[in-house]
């Protein structure tokens, strides 16, 4: 058993115990899902927080609240999720998930960024804001803050 806190980007982990001491925080946590056997992804740490994947929507918790929750690692699968703002140039991804709300969301998807989609990775401003990329045939370029909203699965290609 490991700490979620010392979780690899984008493996699926299943949560075995949540020690949070503070009733409060851990009723908010099992009402979000957390609970026992449930499936999570880390996806981003950020300084004293994590980006969590559960239940398909992104959570960020403090790290003092990541080290209370132990997991296991799925041995089977092996998801290498990440954000398409840390997709490097040259590297081909399938979109999993837009976590955008209302409008954001439905920009993203009206410009062709929908579930299956696959992605290639064109061009990273030295700043790494925008980015462009190639999807059903058309060049498309994102914000950081944009890119940071769709979750993809990397794929090899060969």
């Amino acid at each position: 058993m490991q700490l979620l806190s010392d979780a690899t980007l984008g493996k699926a982990y299943t949560i075995e115990e949540i020690c949070v001491k503070d009733e409060t925080t851990k009723k908010s946590l099992n009402q979000l899902g957390m609970i026992p056997g449930g499936q999570v992804a880390v996806t981003q740490f950020a300084g004293e927080n994590g980006i969590i994947l559960l239940h398909n929507s992104r959570i960020a918790l403090n790290k003092s609240i990541l080290k209370q929750i132990h997991i296991t690692e799925k041995e089977q699968i092996n998801l290498n999720w990440m954000p398409l703002s840390q997709l490097k140039i040259g590297e081909y991804a399938k979109v999993v998930g837009i976590h955008g709300e209302g409008t954001v969301k439905r920009r993203l998807m009206d410009m062709g960024l929908t579930k299956n989609v696959e992605i290639f990775a064109r061009k990273v401003a030295p700043f790494g804001d925008p980015i462009e990329i190639n999807l059903r045939g058309y060049e498309l370029t994102l914000r950081k803050s944009e890119a940071e909203l769709v979750l993809v699965a990397k794929e090899e290609k060969n």
